[in-house]
């Protein structure tokens, strides 16, 4: 039964994004603030294909934290869930993600169109001002960059390894850096197609204010986002236990 409900989700999950993608063809010719709630709007009925399909919900913690305005997210990054999940938290979303993605058909025209903030991983330093150059004059317009500090979907419980380029980022925007934890690697394991049911906890953290030292905010947001994820990790159902530090 948990093969099959997997089977229907991603059936459903891909064909609606396929549906959403052609529906708003047509706003690629207009303002990227036209498809903000087109992207939203698809992320909310994947959360619904989530929780009616496969018994997977989702529970949102500390929302009181998000400071208004222009704002660096640093979330914790387990599954694909929280690409689409952290949508419908921000009101004007873009994330910092691998160049490869705005080159894909269709799916990369939209990325592009909406203000998605590409990294070319080859080019170094180069990448860094780049992406630290297009993340200040996003948070000056009012949106919400975020980044996954450790660059790519770690396993619940596998030893961390953040990146510097999210001190960067917060060394060179001048707001507060906002740092987010989840659980969701126990549901929607990073190399499994399993999709399990559940309840995947979302945590938002109390910012970080701006003028800390680069050095600071880097072991702050690892101190603050792993003590919390960790601490949802021992907490969730123990029936879960066995997908922790998954390969």
């Amino acid at each position: 039964m948990l093969f099959f409900r997997s089977l229907v989700f991603a059936v459903l999950f891909y064909g609606n994004l396929a549906a959403w993608l052609i529906i708003c063809l047509p706003l690629l010719a207009g303002p990227p603030r036209f498809l903000f709630p087109m992207a939203k709007s698809w992320a909310r009925t994947s959360l619904w294909l989530l929780r009616v399909v496969v018994g997977l919900k989702v529970e949102w913690r500390g929302l009181e934290n998000i400071p208004q305005g222009g704002l660096l997210v640093a979330a914790k990054h387990q599954s694909s869930l929280e690409t689409f999940a952290l949508l419908t938290l921000f009101e004007r979303p873009v994330f910092v993600l691998k160049q490869e993605l705005t080159k894909l058909p269709l799916f990369g025209w939209f990325l592009r169109r909406i203000g998605m903030i590409p990294v070319d991983r080859s080019a170094g330093k180069a990448a860094l001002a780049g992406m630290a150059r297009m993340a200040r004059q996003k948070v000056q317009e009012g949106y919400q960059v975020i980044i996954f500090p450790e660059g790519t979907r770690r396993a619940p419980g596998a030893p961390p390894e953040y990146k510097t380029g999210v001190s960067f980022l917060y060394d060179s925007m001048n707001v507060p850096c906002l740092p987010v934890a989840v659980n969701s690697g126990l549901f929607w394991a990073r190399q499994s197609f399993l999709r399990r049911p559940g309840t995947v906890v979302i945590s938002v953290l109390p910012p970080l204010p701006v003028g800390l030292p680069r050095k600071q905010v880097l072991l702050e947001l690892q101190r603050r986002i792993e003590t919390e994820s960790n601490r949802l990790l021992e907490n969730a159902d123990p029936t879960y236990a066995n997908v922790r530090n998954e390969a």
